[in-house]
């Protein structure tokens, strides 16, 4: 299976410690701009200890706020909340997942507006869908166990009707199942994502926000919760991400013609020699693994194909000759 691996660098060889070259948010925050977008972001930013304008990363308001400021400033959306304690998604990261996936997708033939994309758990923020039409026009599917989270995301979409005509939501009633009863079987879709819980545990989840205080300098009892919130499946499965990749990888199996990537975040290196013994077991065809960072934050993600590289250009290019016509 060695021939199938690709190294775990971005798609054109180069080390990374940035955000993607096509990231918009690669540069400083220009909090001048954001607040005139968002004006309810001015009462979290300050000056920091450098004397540059910030807010509080570890208060979930702060964190929220800069969000709607960046989604209405660089992507037109408007309207962007979630409930308390549910997952409040970085802008930056989960822009870059999308960028590494464009590239992914343009090295099998040229990209067009017609990519179809599956988003498995896209939760209240229903962020990728939000990201992904806007930077790319793409069409998505997005799919969540959690009917309170799909609400959520159907009034966000409310509010952007631009955003509504090219993301369906879709609620999995099997919380065993990735893409049984969601893809149907005369549905094609050019690849699918997935941000997967990463803990094994809820305790696994409480002592990694104790943790997280304790480097910040916080007393435990100041703690309300990790800033970028989260809860339940959203956070922790049993056997953590490894084992969610695993059998979604084991699932991808049964739907290997209804897709051309398949693919899945993976927060933790320690999970990858797994997740290739599963990929080899299902004998695709080639996975690769594409490295990304924020900074000091590492993160990365991992894709596999049942179609060699022949059927991929081939279904691609069919792809843009339809939107020519």
């Amino acid at each position: 299976m060695k021939n199938k691996l690709v190294d775990s660098v971005p798609l054109d060889g180069t080390p990374v410690d940035k955000l993607h070259p096509r990231n918009l948010h690669r540069g400083r925050y220009d909090f001048e701009k954001l607040i005139n977008a968002y004006p309810k972001l001015a009462i979290f930013v300050s000056r920091n200890i450098y004397g540059d304008e910030s807010i509080d990363f570890v208060d979930a308001a702060a964190v929220r706020a800069l969000n709607c400021a960046l989604l209405i400033h660089y992507y037109g959306i408007k309207g962007w909340d979630i409930p308390a304690r549910y997952l409040c998604p970085p802008i930056p990261g989960r822009a870059d997942y999308l960028h590494y996936l464009a590239d992914l997708m343009a090295q099998d033939g040229q990209l067009s507006p017609m990519v179809r994309v599956l988003d498995i758990g896209t939760g209240a923020n229903c962020i990728y869908p939000l990201i992904g039409h806007a930077a790319y026009g793409w069409k998505f599917v997005a799919s969540d166990i959690d009917s309170a989270a799909l609400e959520n995301a159907q009034r966000i979409l409310r509010e952007n009707p631009q955003q509504a005509c090219a993301i369906e939501l879709r609620l999995q009633t099997n919380r065993n199942s990735f893409f049984k009863g969601i893809i149907r079987q005369d549905e094609r879709y050019d690849m699918t994502l997935c941000n997967p819980p990463f803990h094994r545990s809820m305790a696994a989840a409480n002592a990694g926000t104790t943790r997280k205080w304790k480097n910040l300098g916080k007393a435990i009892s100041q703690n309300p919760g990790l800033n970028f919130g989260g809860q339940g499946a959203e956070l922790w499965c049993c056997g953590g991400e490894e084992m969610f990749v695993c059998h979604m990888i084991e699932e991808s199996i049964k739907f290997k013609t209804n897709c051309l990537w398949f693919s899945s975040l993976i927060s933790k290196s320690a999970s990858l020699p797994g997740v290739y013994r599963a990929l080899s077991k299902a004998n695709v065809s080639a996975y690769r693994t594409v490295e990304m960072a924020q900074g000091q934050k590492k993160s990365r993600f991992v894709a596999w194909t049942f179609f060699n590289e022949q059927q991929r250009t081939s279904a691609r290019n069919q792809n843009v000759i339809a939107v020519r016509q």
